[in-house]
């Protein structure tokens, strides 16, 4: 899943029509495979953001849910601290890598 599109169900307070637009564009731009489409595309590409977007939106009105509801700041922090170790694994998987190619040269 794209790691831009985060879960919008059982926040309080309640998710924004900006952020189920945000969410249905990012996930318009993952499946065509462009950010921006060209003229003759455009027309079509905004119907489906608007399209899932209002679909996102009617999706979260209807579900229920009997834990209370999420805080979306100890959520963020959640995403950042997995963020910051996923690239934290990574640095370290490159310093390796580039240790081994210095040291076979």
């Amino acid at each position: 899943m794209c790691r831009n599109i985060v879960p919008l169900h059982n926040f309080e307070p309640a998710a924004t029509d900006a952020e189920c637009y945000d969410a249905a564009l990012q996930f318009v731009r993952k499946i065509s495979g462009m950010n921006k489409p060209s003229q003759a595309n455009t027309e079509a590409f905004d119907r489906a953001v608007d399209e899932i977007a209002a679909a996102t939106r009617r999706l979260l009105d209807d579900l229920v849910s009997t834990v209370p509801p999420k805080d979306r700041d100890e959520e963020a922090e959640k995403r950042r601290a997995r963020s910051a170790d996923r690239y934290e694994a990574l640095r370290e998987f490159q310093d390796r890598k580039k240790a081994e190619r210095v040291a076979a040269s």
